[in-house]
This record gives C-alpha cells, sequence and structure tokens, in this order.
C-alpha cells in the first residue's frame, strides 16, 4: 500500500499563483485544500484535519498573521509557511511570532517550496496527534464522539448536529481555558456578527442542557470574553 501523502490547506488570495501551488502540488500527489480569504481558510481549518499549512500574509478579512494567531489559539503543532512579498526581518519576525513555522518570499520556485513541506514534514509528522485529531474526548461520565457527531452517556447517546460537534470540539481542544466568542464564531461560521453571536450563545444553552445530566461537567461564561469548559473533580 503506498504512503498516504499529507493533506495541506492553502490560503492565497492570487487567483494565479493559488492554482499554480494547488496544482503542482497535487501532482506529488498532496491533497490540497484552495481558500481566498483569512476567514474562509479559518473555517476550513476547523473543520478538516490538516497537516500543513500555507498562508499568504496579505489577505483579504483575516491576513495571514492573524489566521495564524488565531490557528495557534487551539493548535500548537500543525506547521504553517508563510508565503508573502515582504523580505525585511521585521515581517519574518512577525511570522515567526504569530507561530510560523518557516517564510518564502515571493517570488519563489515552486521545487523550493515542496522541499520545505518536505523538510517540514520529515520532522513534525507523527508530533500532530494531539486533541485535534482525537475522534473522542472523555467529559466526566460522558464521552464525546467528535467523528461520529454522538455525546455518548450511560443513560442514552445524543446525536449532535455538526454545529454544535465543532463548537463542543472547540471547547474540548480548548479545556480549561478561555475560549474566545469571536474565535469561535470565525471558526465555526465564518464571521463574528451579532446575529451569529446570539446563535453561538443558543448552541452554547443546548450543550449545557445535553450535559446536565453530569454536573461536574460545566461550560462557564467569561463576561466580555468567551466560554470556558471544565470538568471538575
Amino acid at each position: 500500500m503506498s504512503e498516504r501523502k499529507a493533506s495541506i490547506l492553502l490560503v492565497e488570495d492570487d487567483p494565479n499563483l493559488g492554482f499554480v501551488i494547488q496544482d503542482n502540488l497535487q501532482r506529488k500527489g498532496y491533497a490540497v485544500h484552495l481558500c481566498r480569504d483569512g476567514k474562509e481558510g479559518l473555517r476550513y481549518f476547523n473543520s478538516n484535519p490538516y497537516d500543513l499549512c500555507i498562508l499568504d500574509v496579505m489577505l483579504p478579512q483575516k491576513d495571514g498573521f492573524s489566521l495564524a494567531t488565531d490557528i495557534r489559539v487551539t493548535d500548537q503543532h500543525t506547521p504553517i509557511v508563510f508565503l508573502t512579498a515582504k523580505s525585511q526581518t521585521d515581517d519574518r519576525i512577525a511570522g515567526f511570532r504569530a507561530g510560523g513555522d518557516d517564510y518564502l518570499t515571493k517570488p519563489f520556485s515552486q521545487e523550493e517550496l515542496q522541499l520545505r513541506i518536505e523538510a517540514i514534514l520529515r520532522r513534525t509528522q507523527g508530533r500532530n496527534a494531539d486533541t485535534r485529531n482525537r475522534d473522542e474526548h472523555p467529559l466526566g461520565s460522558f464521552t464525546f464522539d467528535q467523528r461520529n457527531l454522538l455525546l455518548k452517556h450511560a443513560d442514552g447517546d445524543r446525536k449532535l448536529t455538526r454545529k454544535e460537534a465543532d463548537v463542543l470540539r472547540l471547547l474540548c481542544q480548548h479545556m480549561d481555558n478561555v475560549l474566545p466568542r469571536e474565535l469561535v464564531l470565525n471558526m465555526v461560521w465564518g464571521d463574528d456578527t451579532y446575529f451569529l453571536g446570539r446563535s453561538l450563545d443558543v448552541f452554547i444553552s443546548r450543550l449545557r442542557k445535553y450535559l446536565k445530566a453530569d454536573p461536574r461537567v460545566r461550560i462557564v461564561n467569561v463576561h466580555g470574553v468567551g466560554f470556558k469548559l471544565q470538568v471538575d473533580e
């Protein structure tokens, strides 16, 4: 059986460059999903497992550095490569501070990009067995099966909607830490408008209702910031 090639999230708003990068990497056997702006990239990152992200810096909706910073809130391991026309040292430093693993200045050769991807994946594959890739999360007397959208309990299992499962998965990935409202909205809904914020509150209320059979499991409101999932001893 042939070895599985990595899955790559490519966020690039230049249609010509995006097509060229995607086409070249697909020819090498990689699975490549192309997004055109930062908000779309964040939403797809939340919805799918990726082995590596390639982010343009100058993106509409959300720039590459901001996108990387949001990704690093819930994922410390998936490698990030920045693509940019800027070559100043300060820009490189900003990229690494945002959580980047590598930095290519445009124009660059497709061969160089491919070789850098291969080098990063050799170092990181196998390191990403973290909460993003975990199929099940223990929550007190519950077990959250994120793959099958199930909240399991001795009294019976509950089938979750996709968005309910996406919100709960983010809370599980960020257990015992405050998860910002804006990040949840952008990752799950792709925007953070007032009306979507009200929808998020409805989803949080539903999840609390589903989890009430175990009072140790709590979704705490942190006023003006976001939510925190806690499982008391």
